[in-house]
């Protein structure tokens, strides 16, 4: 149906700050991404259903813009409301009050008629105040969608979610709304185990209401060159194939990410009126000024590594530890609401969402040590040939002195016990090479191993690290480690020096003195370090 949007911008630009607006922002149509979804079903049947999908991938934007379509067709009266404003507000008593103000202001902004409320007991607040907007709008049936249902807390949350059910059971035309999309990161029975301390819903649970649980997809490689193509529509600016394809790879249709990188290198590595081609160097200087920005949506998701349920994950991503029951467990649930994760990466299991994601969230963790580790200049280290190459042989060597000194007491400190050998070298790593130099990572779940791609002056080193564990036997990691190292070095630079690094993290181990535990071997043209 065609709808007449206020007049668009002379051009337009890629958004990343709250919902895109097509007269403002190049926006595909994001309803096209709803897996499953039977929009006009949910009003003409009087259905209540659930839309969740991570933060920022356009849960807001489809929302507004079907609440446009409704109320352009003239068939029903729609209303987007967000329940942020009633986020920490627990007790009932304070939320409801919150909940039906947050009514009446978007029943104001959208132009329709603003719903009272009488009563002020809490427990009736919000049927009264829904029962009142469908009768103000009738004839037109009332079609609510509720946006950050997840800002509702314990008992505020189990209030609302009675008041609805109470009011769904009367739904209609002047009587209570058709249809209520209740909109969030994660799916309706997880807002019900939260609000009850974790316990599980009963199945014949009174809050099941819901006709569907609708997931937003991320953008397709289709949906990454189509919204670029607005602009080159718009504009005459042109892209590579070879910077559209490093945009999909960097952001897996991440759909910020894709807007950042693509705003980034046409308003500020190009600037807004240079319409020259964009090319993959554009691309990856956006990449790399994004993640050094800690732009708020990377610095939102880098805060939840201090919360246990994901650091269990993490861990389990950067030891590449085997678990059998990962991807079955509530924590991994909640990673993947966050979109943190992806369950099935390429075919190779459980893996961080997004490569970016990956860098942000290994650099996020290994800030504060990277921090604590002395200057290299003021402390001596030799890390630089003459010729300006990275002196990666002595770098190691320094590294392991470092192990030596510090792990043990540094370990304590350290929330990723498991984890801390990585972290600590890739902290130290990153010490040394911050502004000079970049580290590609991969790790993962079932992997076993973590690698790295140093790249300093046009050279790259490849390192892995593998840990040797109770149920381990020495000779049995080095000759994994080897076999592996030898493949991702074929796969990276065939000619680069090639670095096995191997931590004995078995308990005995720990009691021999420090000379056994530390060495430095070749095989062929791999060095293995031991720490």
């Amino acid at each position: 149906m065609k709808i007449d949007y206020p007049p668009k911008r002379p051009v337009r630009f890629f958004n990343t700050t709250g919902p895109c607006f097509p007269w403002d922002h190049y926006t595909l149509p994001p309803a096209e991404r709803l897996v499953d979804a039977q929009l006009d079903r949910y009003v003409k049947d009087s259905l209540y259903w659930v839309l969740h999908a991570p933060r920022q991938t356009g849960k807001t934007t489809f929302l507004q813009s079907w609440a446009r379509e409704i109320n352009a067709s003239g068939e029903a009266a729609a209303c987007y409301i967000t329940l942020e404003q009633c986020q920490m507000l627990v007790e009932p008593e304070r939320c409801m009050p919150g909940l039906c103000n947050a009514i009446q202001e978007h029943a104001y902004s959208a132009g329709l008629p603003i719903p009272e409320v009488q009563t002020t007991v809490p427990s009736g607040m919000l049927r009264e105040i829904l029962r009142n907007f469908s009768e103000v709008v009738a004839p037109k049936p009332l079609v609510l969608m509720l946006d950050e249902v997840d800002a509702l807390e314990g008992e505020a949350m189990i209030s609302f979610l009675r008041q609805l059910r109470g009011g769904f059971m009367e739904r209609g035309i002047g009587k209570f709304p058709v249809s209520i999309a209740l909109v969030g990161m994660r799916d309706l029975k997880d807002y019900i185990t939260a609000a009850k301390g974790g316990v599980q819903p009963n199945p014949q649970s009174p809050f099941n209401i819901k006709t569907d649980s609708i997931l937003l997809a991320n953008f397709s490689k289709d949906n990454v060159q189509e919204l670029f193509a607005l602009r080159t529509e718009e504009t005459g600016q042109q892209i590579t194939n070879e910077a559209l394809d490093y945009v999909w790879e960097q952001s897996m249709g991440q759909p910020w990410i894709v807007n950042s990188l693509f705003q980034r290198a046409t308003m500020r590595i190009l600037k807004s009126d240079d319409y020259s081609t964009v090319t993959i160097e554009h691309i990856k200087t956006a990449r790399e000024q994004m993640i050094l920005a800690r732009e708020t949506h990377l610095d939102s998701l880098a805060v939840r590594l201090r919360e246990p349920s994901v650091r269990k994950v993490m861990e389990t991503f950067f030891t590449g530890n085997v678990d059998l029951e990962l991807t079955q467990s509530d924590a991994f649930r909640i990673c993947l609401d966050l979109g943190l994760v992806r369950a099935n990466g390429s075919g190779l299991g459980p893996q961080i969402a997004n490569p970016i994601y990956r860098e942000v969230l290994a650099r996020e963790i290994t800030y504060a040590p990277q921090l604590a580790i002395p200057d290299p200049d003021e402390d001596g280290w030799q890390w630089l040939k003459q010729n300006g190459n990275l002196d990666m042989d002595t770098l190691l060597k320094e590294f392991q002195a470092f192990w030596r000194r510090h792990s043990e007491i540094w370990e304590e400190k350290s929330d990723y016990t498991e984890a801390f050998p990585h972290l600590l070298l890739m902290a130290f790593l990153q010490r040394i090479l911050n502004g000079g130099g970049h580290i590609e990572r991969e790790y993962a779940a079932g992997r076993g191993r973590m690698d790295l791609a140093v790249e300093y002056n046009n050279k790259t080193y490849i390192i892995e690290i593998k840990l040797i564990r109770s149920y381990d036997t020495p000779a049995e990691v080095r000759g994994d480690g080897l076999r592996q190292i030898t493949r991702y070095r074929d796969k990276i630079d065939k000619n680069a020096p090639a670095y096995l690094v191997i931590f004995d993290r078995r308990a005995e181990t720990k009691k021999k003195p420090w000379d056994e535990r530390i060495s430095w071997e070749t095989e062929g043209e791999i060095a293995v370090l031991r720490c």
